[in-house]
């Protein structure tokens, strides 16, 4: 049984009519106000839950309940208030004066509440506009000294090209007045270069490839003879190299001053040119926070101003050298000749060697081939044997799945089921038994395809060895400078 003030159901003889609109227009708000609907009693005809304890925490004003009939006099609580299963009225909760004043309570508070939502958007438009002029302000003053900036480094790029000119100038007009000894000494820039470019091709080889034959001995034997021939004539370029190397020194830090230039020029014109329909702008959060900067507009014009002063000192000093500069150089062509041979000749016979090789792997490499395609055919004989088991096992197990329906004495161990069993199990063991021998044969040709890639693997090294030995080697070395050349009279 349930107590008075537990949930419960109550019906309704004659449910309210939902109207089609939510709230009553507001010409017929204020007459609704005087139309007070009559209170019906509703009997138990419609279920509706009610929780009366709920009402009375979440309500401001106390309901009011109905008085009790002359009847529950004298009564106990527990048969004074009826059970509202058998109840046929409702306690009233609030008056309608209530109800009214709550509704008008709420108008106003609407009507406040969309009173300072009018006043916020009317400050809201105003502080957006003014925001507006001011970031556009902002911007143009922006957009302004990026222009600026872009035509200081336009003229600082300008004074490095031209004393970059200079230098470039100067630097040629040295290397000319050395003359003989000069262009000796570059002819035998070449031998040594391919040399040691042939020891870092050949460094390039893999695995077993990479020994150190009589290729490589021969061409650490050139580079040391083309070494002593430089050193022989260095002792007559010492002034003229070291003023070479000051005139390349500051036509380096101009070359690399100027590529900043052109790097900052790049990036100050994509900035000054940024505009808010731009595309690639996004957010950095944080960034005005960093600071990298290095420089102020003052010491970034004199960082400059001192590269192109150091380049005009280098300049003077190498005009100045030009003219107490004379050579002579005698140089052991022969010497580097007869070593430039005894190379190529090393490089023939390995080569030979390689190529013989090679051949030798390609032909096992086919044999290889022809076992895993051989062995991949009968791979997949074996799993179609496996596949063709499928349909006799099935139909084996299902007469023993039927044959276990049959009713009563029926279920008779004769010679059927007896074959029938026997054969599942034979088919069992002839899937496995292939099973087994399918997978000593994907193991073997695992064991082929290992033998495959370790062949592939060695033809690629021996390829990659001739390549490096006939092409690139030996296709540098047939530039190797004629004998007037080396002696510097060419």
């Amino acid at each position: 049984m349930e107590l008075f003030g537990s949930p419960s159901t109550a019906t309704y003889a004659h449910p309210r009519s939902t109207s089609t609109k939510f709230l009553p227009a507001i010409s017929t708000m204020a007459s609704s106000y005087k139309n007070r609907f009559p209170y019906y009693p509703l009997p138990q005809s419609f279920s509706l839950p009610w929780l009366p304890s709920t009402y009375y925490k979440t309500a401001a004003i106390n309901p009011t309940l109905a008085p009790f009939s002359r009847s529950s006099e004298g009564l106990t609580p527990s048969k004074t208030l009826p059970f509202l299963s058998n109840r046929t009225t409702l306690f009233t909760r609030y008056t309608p004066d209530d109800w009214y004043r709550s509704n008008l309570t709420n108008y106003k508070e609407s009507e406040t509440s969309r009173l300072n939502a009018e006043r916020l958007r009317v400050d809201t438009s105003r502080m957006i506009q003014d925001k507006y002029q001011q970031t556009k302000k902002t911007q143009v003053e922006s957009t302004k000294n990026l222009g600026e900036r872009v035509n200081d480094i336009d003229f600082w790029k300008s004074e490095l090209c031209h004393e970059l000119d200079e230098m470039v100038g100067e630097t040629n007009a040295l290397t000319d007045v050395k003359k003989r000894l000069e262009r000796a000494l570059a002819e035998t820039e070449a031998p040594l270069q391919v040399a040691q470019e042939c020891l870092l091709h050949r460094e390039k080889r893999m695995d077993i490839d990479l020994v150190h034959d009589d290729v490589e001995k021969e061409l650490f034997t050139e580079v040391d003879v083309v070494r002593s021939c430089q050193e022989r004539m260095q002792q007559y370029l010492e002034k003229a190299a070291a003023q070479l190397t000051l005139n390349r020194g500051a036509q380096h830090e101009v070359e690399k001053d100027l590529a900043n230039k052109q790097t900052a020029h790049r990036i100050d014109d994509k900035c000054h040119h940024l505009r808010n329909t731009s595309d690639g702008i996004s957010y950095y959060l944080g960034v005005e926070h960093v600071d990298a900067t290095i420089s102020v507009p003052e010491s970034w014009a004199k960082f400059t101003d001192d590269n192109i002063l150091r380049s005009q000192r280098e300049r003077a000093a190498s005009a100045k050298l030009r003219d107490s500069i004379e050579n002579l150089l005698v140089v052991t062509a022969n010497e580097m000749w007869q070593q430039f041979n005894r190379v190529n000749v090393a490089f023939t016979n390995r080569i030979a060697e390689t190529a013989d090789a090679k051949n030798k792997i390609q032909t096992h490499l086919a044999k290889t081939l022809q076992e895993i395609f051989q062995m991949e055919m009968n791979i997949e004989a074996i799993r179609k044997a496996i596949r063709d088991k499928g349909p006799p096992l099935k139909v084996a197990q299902t007469r023993l799945d039927e044959r276990t329906r049959r009713p009563n004495v029926e279920l008779c161990r004769d010679t059927a089921q007896l074959r029938l069993v026997n054969e599942v199990h034979e088919i069992d063991e002839t899937i496995q038994s292939l099973q087994q021998r399918l997978r000593e044969a994907e193991d073997a040709l695992q064991t082929l395809v290992r033998s495959k890639a370790v062949l592939e693997h060695d033809l690629s090294v021996k390829a990659t060895t001739l390549f490096l030995d006939q092409e690139k080697c030996m296709g540098m070395r047939k530039s190797f400078p004629s004998t007037p050349r080396l002696v510097g009279y060419v």
